[in-house]
């Protein structure tokens, strides 16, 4: 894996400083999944009552643990829970061996808590193809519950990272009539990361009450305006996790229409998908892609992907360069409906196509300056419907090839 040595330009200035959620604490260990010298197992211990949802990816090579969590998420118990996470291997692609893992892990962590096994959630991330020495991970287990602290999710953030150059973390709290409710999530991803489900692994915690069914609808319609609106590469993992646990110790009850908290968990989800990309492998460069005037919402998101994923798109960008016709041209490729003459393009404010063509005002001075600045905003208007949608990338640069050319040795 390569050894990342510097932080990404586009990194928040420091990790924020995150609420502490009632009902979740956390620990971290250094089990030597692949590295010696460095934390990379979390576990997270949950109050009883507490209401787990998640989204997870399409990938039809998903690994054990992305299966076994499926096939957890939504049922009713009111035991406690559990989420343990591991750097370094993904254990996918690893066959009955990558079942065994998972069950080696859940059976070890409900025989030290008393949880049921099917409270136990995991997640895997890093290499694929290779065998989880499951086994140095038990060893800590009993370590890891025993050391557990509600003050320490900054330091599960930095547990699940792999390839990133910084720990990513966001919260939002809301006053209701009830009361305060909380919110906290970690998450980690900086390549194989493009819009599937979700991207990466992603942990939100709140102390909200609420029910499973709506924490579930929540989090599945949030996810299609976030993490399925980012991509770095356009690859998409075989890992990719969202889980999001409400542990109802604030005593506030809120359900699937409770506007104020489904805006601050929105804030949550889009910030920390935002961070994904601005720790994008080798990015230089913030990009958001806004495309309007679509037959409708779906083709408008098609059309936003087709640019974001463009190679020519990407790199021209990392060069500083307004080359408008690699935009024309990933709109034409998307297989979504456009009208040649009708399409117009603005990089920033600075229109550049207008109903087919470059704007007669438009001069390349212009749009090259817009290049330069380290966050980017792309308009396409197809003029032919209501249609909308945001997606956000980042520049595809040398340091993406230096990463992932190294990424095993």
């Amino acid at each position: 894996m390569a050894k990342i040595t510097s932080v990404s330009p586009l990194a928040p200035k420091r990790f924020p400083d995150l609420p502490v959620i009632k009902g979740a604490c956390f620990a971290t260990a250094a089990a030597g999944v692949k590295y010696a010298d460095r934390t990379d197992v979390m576990l997270a211990l949950l109050d009883p009552g507490t209401r787990v949802a998640g989204v997870f990816t399409k990938s039809a090579t998903r690994s054990a643990n992305v299966l076994d969590c499926q096939a957890k998420i939504g049922i009713n118990d009111d035991s406690g829970a559990a989420i343990i996470v591991n750097s370094g291997n993904s254990n996918a692609f690893t066959g009955r061996a990558g079942d065994a893992s998972v069950k080696a892990i859940c059976e070890e962590v409900a025989r030290v808590t008393g949880l049921p096994a099917s409270r136990v959630f995991t997640s895997s991330t890093g290499v694929i193809g290779e065998r989880l020495p499951h086994d140095r991970i038990n060893a800590k287990i009993a370590e890891l519950a025993g050391s557990v602290d509600a003050a320490q999710i900054a330091a599960a953030a930095k547990a699940i990272m792999t390839t990133d150059t910084f720990a990513k973390g966001a919260s939002a709290e809301v006053d209701l009539p009830e009361g305060r409710v909380s919110i906290a999530g970690i998450a980690k991803g900086s390549g194989m990361v493009a819009p599937d489900m979700a991207t990466m692994l992603v942990y939100i915690f709140t102390d909200a009450r609420i029910a499973q069914s709506d924490l579930q609808s929540l989090v599945s319609q949030i996810n299609d305006k976030t993490f399925n609106c980012i991509t770095v590469d356009s690859d998409t993992s075989t890992s990719d996790t969202v889980l999001v646990a409400a542990t109802g110790a604030s005593g506030v009850d809120v359900t699937a229409d409770t506007v104020a908290f489904k805006e601050a968990l929105s804030d949550v989800m889009r910030d920390l998908a935002h961070q994904v990309v601005r720790d994008g492998e080798g990015a230089t460069k913030f990009v958001s892609i806004h495309v309007k005037g679509a037959l409708n919402d779906a083709d408008a998101k098609t059309h936003a992907l087709s640019i974001a994923n463009s190679p020519l798109v990407k790199t021209a960008i990392a060069g500083e360069d307004p080359n408008w016709g690699r935009v024309v041209m990933a709109i034409g490729k998307s297989g979504a409906a456009a009208d040649r003459d009708k399409l117009g393009i603005a990089f920033g404010d600075v229109t550049v196509a207008k109903d087919g063509w470059v704007h007669p005002d438009y001069r390349e001075e212009q749009g090259a300056a817009v290049m330069k600045e380290q966050e980017i905003e792309m308009t396409v208007d197809l003029g032919i419907g209501e249609g909308q949608a945001t997606v956000w990338t980042c520049d595809l640069t040398h340091g993406y090839i230096t990463i992932n050319a190294d990424y095993r040795s």
